[in-house]
């Protein structure tokens, strides 16, 4: 019988747009699985900064855009690249937002 790894979503992480300033905020909690899909998405009014660390500016993002990062996708859970456990996506400014809100979610492989 054929095992089967089914694509399953966290609960969606947001930061409103009062909460983001000139330094680093976690949004929402750590990743609790080995994620494969990552979306970050940034409604607010302004471009931002996000990083895996909180510490180094990693993706700046135009208002109202986002990234896609699927990154294990078409792989078995023994052989992919993962986005660790544990990781949390952190947002600063780069302009003052005024309106919206930043987003991260991510999708994981649950095997059957």
């Amino acid at each position: 019988m054929a095992q089967s790894i089914r694509l399953v979503p966290e609960t969606v992480r947001e930061l409103a747009f009062g909460s983001i300033g000139a330094a680093y905020m976690g949004i929402g909690t750590a990743l609790d699985n080995p994620v494969r899909i990552l979306v970050i998405q940034n409604l607010t009014d302004v471009s931002l900064m996000f990083s895996w660390d909180g510490i180094n500016d990693h993706i700046p993002l135009a208002r109202d855009g986002y990234i896609l990062l699927d990154v294990s996708s078409n792989k078995n859970r023994e052989h992919g690249l993962y986005i660790a456990e544990g990781t949390r996506i952190y947002v600063k400014e780069i302009g003052t937002p005024t309106s919206g809100s930043v987003y991260v979610s991510v999708f994981y492989g649950f095997n059957d």
